[in-house]
């Protein structure tokens, strides 16, 4: 029955969608050029997943927002909160995917990918996620080989005060629980409060989040030869908070800034690696403080934005480990517009990036400083220039160029040249688009500067992307996208054995070149009055080298209705083809592979306006509790429910 379900669903969808993420159709975008243009004037296909989608989705995490974009897996997202996510994009991994929060790009500089952590993020503080794929170096600098994915915080209120509470609890409970006869208990805790308002030229925002989750243990439970399980492991919770206070100055109606600071703590129990319970945990602290500088003038605009971060990251486990890191980043830039066609853009950024490294050694009980920061250090100046056209006869096209200027390998050139053209069919339009962009990944410090594995000579991994595909939308706000995209990896920093009999191995740039391809397919189309069909469908080929848990095929098809203004209904069903997977086998001491088999997911959302300031909401995720895995033995989310509300003042 289950199977003749899913067949209609996607009989029905013909094409696959997201239900929970919402493609916009916006008048004007941003990420792919930093021009303020028309949305089809843009040579890219951008995905935005704007407030109204993360009130519909309270509760969610950063993660499984963004996992329901095409051409993204994102790895842990239904397992345990305190699971590392793996950001596969494209048939790449976490270093060749760059976060961006308010402009800034920031990076962990004690992590071996130099990669944020998502799970750093609390949903209830962001106004807008904006993801544009390819590589994206002309414009966002080091990392950005596959996505970039862009936050945007919440902005004050024009009140003079304003509040918004958010609360919600749920279950969390995995498929298996059926089995074990266990109840559904409260086990999700979700609670956040912003303060904002304008006082004049002064305006302030003030923001506090906490997520807690138990209940779910991160490695599956054994089970005997009749997949009955033989041992409950104990539950890992996650516990996470921040909080956020911005202030800024209106001068004038064209000039502001604004300076934050922001606090956070995560910590995530774990188990160990080789499929045992264990009390491991994950402690990270984090400040973040940064600000902006903008000037709008006739012809353009300047824009300054930085970002400081300082993060402390403790591993209790067997082989403890704590990192102590500090990054900051900065991105300034000018606009000018030299006739209604033609826009330049002139910006230099900058990061200076350092970590201390401590372990306990064999035998010892206390912490000892391995690595310095005044060695693990690195500092990138990156000029870069973007030239934006529009004719008025439908073809525009960007180019752009930058230079990093690496304190360790020196400099590396990037560029990218992205044409499109509009035709115009009464009021609907058909946009044909390509491009051709290179993007550069810089060695971690960890892999420059680790004691035994470090290598200084260590070059940047250098991406080129191809794509071309078709976008048209009607008048009656129908959208339909289709893009192939191609990607070539050379240079490819990768951890080789150079003594195997003395154990010794080093990071190293490797001669190989790794090509991944695929096709994205999005739609969004209104059905009737009150109906709304999304969908995406992503096949990705990836190289054999990078393809563990890429799913070939991935889907997801939804259809909303909404019952009254204000009031809805979603459902969404979301598909995950077959992947493989990699384990060590403690019997034979070799690393062997598995197939990790297909699964489906059907989830429902509703919401009402139960008040003018109140809002409610229920979430019933994995409605089928389908059996499946992420990585290979360890433990996913089976049916849970989740009801709470939207409070303004």
């Amino acid at each position: 029955m289950k199977k003749m379900f899913l067949s209609a669903v996607f009989a029905a969808a013909a094409l696959t969608a997201n239900a929970q993420q919402k493609v916009e159709q916006l008048d004007s975008i941003m990420i792919d050029t930093k021009v303020n243009i028309p949305r089809k004037n843009s040579g890219k296909v951008v995905t935005t997943i704007d407030e109204e989608t993360i009130l519909r989705n309270q509760g969610k995490s950063v993660a499984q927002l963004i996992n329901e974009v095409s051409g993204i897996e994102i790895n842990g997202s239904r397992s345990n909160d305190g699971q590392n996510l793996g950001y596969y994009v494209r048939g790449g991994r976490n270093r060749q995917v760059l976060i961006v929060i308010d402009g800034v790009p920031v990076n962990d500089p004690s992590q071996i990918s130099n990669d944020y952590d998502l799970r750093l993020v609390p949903t209830e503080t962001i106004e807008r996620i904006e993801i544009m794929k390819g590589a994206s170096s002309v414009l966002y600098g080091a990392n950005a080989g596959t996505a970039v994915i862009s936050i945007t915080t919440l902005p004050a209120s024009k009140e003079k005060i304003s509040a918004v509470i958010t609360s919600s609890v749920g279950t969390n409970r995995s498929a298996e629980d059926d089995d074990l006869g266990t109840d559904y208990r409260l086990e999700e805790f979700n609670n956040a409060i912003a303060v904002s308002g304008t006082l004049g030229k002064w305006f302030y925002n003030a923001n506090f989040s906490n997520r807690y989750v138990d209940g779910l243990s991160a490695v599956a439970a054994p089970k005997d030869e009749n997949g009955e399980v033989v041992e409950a492991f104990e539950a890992d919770a996650f516990n996470q908070f921040e909080g956020r206070v911005n202030l800024g100055y209106n001068f004038s109606e064209n000039v502001k800034m604004s300076q934050f600071f922001s606090f956070g703590k995560l910590k995530s129990d774990f188990d160990n690696f080789n499929y045992t319970d264990a009390a491991n945990r994950n402690i990270t602290d984090q400040l973040r403080t940064g600000g902006q500088f903008i000037w709008k003038y006739k012809k353009g605009v300047y824009v300054f934005n930085d970002n400081f971060t300082w993060i402390e990251r403790e591993i209790e486990s067997d082989f403890p480990v704590k990192y102590d890191t500090k990054s900051y980043h900065l991105d300034n830039y000018l606009t000018y517009e030299f006739t209604d066609s033609f826009t330049a853009l002139l910006g230099l950024g900058h990061n200076n990036s350092s970590f201390t490294s401590f372990s306990v050694p064999f035998g010892e009980t206390a912490f000892v400083k391995d690595l310095e920061d005044s060695v693990a250090e690195f500092t990138m100046f990156d000029p870069y220039v973007n030239l934006t056209y529009i004719s008025e006869k439908g073809f525009q096209a960007t180019a752009g160029a930058r230079l990093n200027i690496h304190s360790e390998y020196g400099s590396h050139l990037v560029y990218n040249v992205n044409p499109s053209y509009n035709f115009g069919f009464g009021k609907n339009n058909l946009k044909v688009l390509a491009s051709y962009s290179t993007a550069y990944i810089t060695p971690s410090l960890f892999q420059l500067n680790d004691p035994l594995y470090g290598n200084l000579e260590l070059q940047p991994e250098e991406n080129t992307t191809i794509e071309g595909g078709l976008e048209f939308t009607t008048e009656s706000n129908i959208r339909l996208s289709a893009l192939y995209f191609t990607r070539d990896e050379k240079n490819f920093v990768d951890f080789v054995t150079i003594d195997p009999d003395n154990f010794i191995s080093q990071y190293q740039n490797i001669d190989e070149q790794f090509t991944a391809s695929g096709v994205e397919v999005e739609v969004a189309a209104p059905i009737a009055k009150r109906f709304m069909f999304t969908g995406n469908y992503t096949n990705t080929q990836a190289d054999e080298k990078f393809a563990l848990r890429i799913p070939e095929h991935k889907a997801n098809a939804s259809i909303s209705y909404n019952v009254a203004d204000k009031n809805f209904i979603t459902v969404n069903y979301q598909f995950t083809g077959e992947r493989t997977d990699s384990f060590f086998n403690n019997e034979t001491f070799e690393t062997e592979e598995v197939t990790l088999q297909s699964f489906g997911t059907l989830n429902l959302t509703a919401s009402k306006q139960l008040l003018p300031n109140m809002k409610v909401f229920i979430n019933v995720s994995n409605i089928l509790n389908e059996e499946y895995e992420e990585i290979y033995r360890f433990q996913t989310l089976g049916r849970n429910v989740r009801v709470g509300f939207n409070l303004k003042f």
